[in-house]
């Protein structure tokens, strides 16, 4: 087994590297070697912004030794693609979500994996942050007894009115149900448990979108898939859950809700790393403030824990398993809202450990 820090690279060179790059390069348990990208001139822009000490196409970057995980940072639609080429160079893959854009597609990521013996990890790690690792302490400390049922929605109005380029949020593979839903579904799953079956009604508002800033404002585009998902998740043994995610609703919202035999936790917001996490007791007439506590850092720990799970030969936490599992779920909840019929879902995994109180991605530990 290898000893020091683990060494990264970044597969993608758009605006989510940037994110990952000011994390990664701060922890001492990993080293960003080289980003790739298809324009190697926005690659070496940026490897040099962030003083990365390689840039190039993939093919080279997968070439060097001392790459032990890419994190691939591409378009949802070449996800698999470069997932596969980097196992098949050797290297471990953590990837941007969704893992893939269908169920067949991430079932061979899964399967190369395996059978090369590397491992494959998924954002979002949004529930490796503060708030909601303090959610899953209070939850298994009994706080609110037996989880019974649960409400979660993400509402607005679509990105289109602050996104450059907001087209490939309404093409396959988009829309709030596959953009928005990873952060809802995993959080979810980590609380609660993988999925048994699913149930779900879509709709989509409008055929055509407007561009609504940058360069290409005004622009008209097609929306080809729905833009309003209301979904039934079913938790075998503990909870249900009513879920939405809309880029239709003129109300703002984002919310998870869990209602137990005992009281009640309201959430922060899954597509962030922290967050007041309120509780309600049975007879309280208001909500009160629980403290919360946990790593601070953001983007990127989800690939931290990856790299010191690889060295110390322990699981890590936002895994291949979960972030296939969050496919199918989405891929069954986009199936049963064209066909108006309970989905089973196939999949299941160990919910992951609770980060130790002591973990600190600033520590240097290996």
């Amino acid at each position: 087994m290898s000893n020091g820090p683990v060494g990264v690279a970044l597969a993608g060179a758009g605006n989510i590297s940037g994110q990952y790059l000011r994390n990664l390069i701060a922890f001492p348990d990993v080293r960003v070697i080289a980003i790739a990208d298809l324009d190697t001139e926005r690659a070496a822009a940026v490897a040099a912004q962030h003083g990365v000490p390689v840039s190039g196409p993939l093919g080279a970057v997968l070439d060097l030794p001392e790459v032990e995980i890419v994190v691939n940072l591409t378009i949802p639609s070449a996800h698999a693609a470069v997932a596969l080429e980097s196992l098949r160079a050797g290297k471990h893959v953590y990837g941007e979500k969704p893992l893939a854009m269908d169920t067949d597609e991430g079932a061979k990521i899964m399967t190369e994996a395996a059978n090369l013996g590397l491992r494959v990890g998924g954002a979002p790690d949004t529930f490796l942050g503060a708030g909601l690792q303090s959610a899953l302490h209070a939850l298994r400390s009994g706080l609110i007894g037996e989880p019974v049922a649960v409400t979660a929605a993400t509402q607005s109005l679509g990105p289109e009115s602050w996104h450059p380029n907001p087209e490939f949020f309404y093409q396959p593979g988009g829309g709030p149900l596959f953009d928005l839903g990873p952060y809802y579904l995993t959080a979810l799953v980590s609380l609660l448990g993988p999925v048994a079956r699913v149930a779900a009604s879509t709709r989509r508002a409008r055929e055509q979108r407007v561009v609504g800033s940058g360069p290409k404002e005004g622009k008209i585009f097609p929306v080809d898939v729905p833009t309003h998902v209301n979904a039934l998740l079913d938790f075998p043994g503990t909870a249900t859950a009513a879920a939405t995610f809309s880029f239709d609703s003129a109300v703002n919202r984002r919310m998870i809700e869990i209602i137990g035999t005992e009281g009640a936790l309201s959430l922060p917001d899954p597509n962030t790393f922290h967050g007041p996490l309120l509780v309600r007791g049975l007879h309280d007439t208001d909500w009160r403030e629980l403290p919360v506590s946990g790593t601070t850092a953001e983007r990127g720990i989800g690939v931290l824990d990856m790299a010191r799970s690889l060295r110390a030969g322990t699981p890590h936490r936002a895994s291949g398993e979960l972030a296939y599992h969050v496919l199918e779920l989405m891929a069954a909840i986009a199936d049963s809202g064209e066909h108006a019929e309970f989905r089973p879902i196939a999949s299941t995994l160990a919910s992951p450990e609770p980060l130790p109180a002591e973990w600190d991605p600033y520590s240097g530990t290996l």
